[in-house]
């Protein structure tokens, strides 16, 4: 651990808080806002966990110390006046009390299409799971559980092969991606997040090895 400024240069209100804007460390969406006091600020550098300060009950509370979805911090910074914060953290679970990934999701104006990123799909789908939505394919996947999600990942495996050995590129692509779709929901299902499969990646030479073979010899 590793303190590169003085928590006492930090300004902290009149009731002595400061705001906290908590952004996911891997996706950098913003996950809440929430408020520290000197202490709670301490807690969360001490203990590497989120502790904020709650206005309404005037108590210190951890996040994740009831539901389990502790936010494990990866790096604070102030901004240019000292007087607000944002947190990377790497969450253990959803970081809304309603079960959302986030707490920003009532959508009141845009100008245009959200990009679109493997994460949000990935948290897109995982939410058909949490909420079963009438008429949605994923969540049927889920009602009916592992063995229908493997038969589907093994008949795109198939499709894969067969689109690559076809002149051109295009069914290869749109089978390319049923394939990972499916792989997701496969993910969602044994609780596997595009973190794990990050990390495990990048123990790897993933490039230049053959990572089973080496393995098994």
């Amino acid at each position: 651990m590793v303190l590169y400024n003085n928590i006492k240069e930090l300004k902290f209100d009149s009731n002595g808080l400061i705001p906290a804007v908590i952004q996911d460390y891997y996706t950098k969406e913003v996950l809440t806002v929430a408020y520290m006091n000197s202490e709670s600020l301490k807690i969360t550098i001490n203990e590497g966990k989120t502790c904020f300060y709650s206005r309404s009950r005037n108590e210190l509370w951890r996040k994740g110390e009831t539901s389990g979805n502790y936010q494990h911090v990866v790096s604070i910074k102030s901004d240019c006046d000292n007087d607000s914060l944002v947190i990377e953290v790497i969450k253990d679970g959803p970081a809304c009390h309603t079960g959302a990934e986030s707490c920003f999701n009532n959508l009141i104006f845009k100008t245009r299409e959200e990009n679109f990123s493997i994460q949000k799909l990935y948290d897109l789908i995982k939410e058909r799971k949490t909420n079963n939505t009438e008429n949605s394919y994923t969540s049927y996947l889920f009602e009916k559980g592992l063995d229908k999600i493997l038969k589907k990942i093994g008949e795109e495996c198939t499709e894969v092969i067969i689109g690559a050995k076809n002149k051109g590129n295009e069914e290869l692509v749109y089978e390319l991606a049923d394939l990972v779709y499916h792989s997701m929901v496969l993910m969602i299902e044994k609780d596997i997040t595009l973190a794990d499969i990050k990390e495990e990646l990048k123990k790897r030479q993933v490039v230049d090895k053959k990572v089973k073979q080496e393995k098994m010899k």
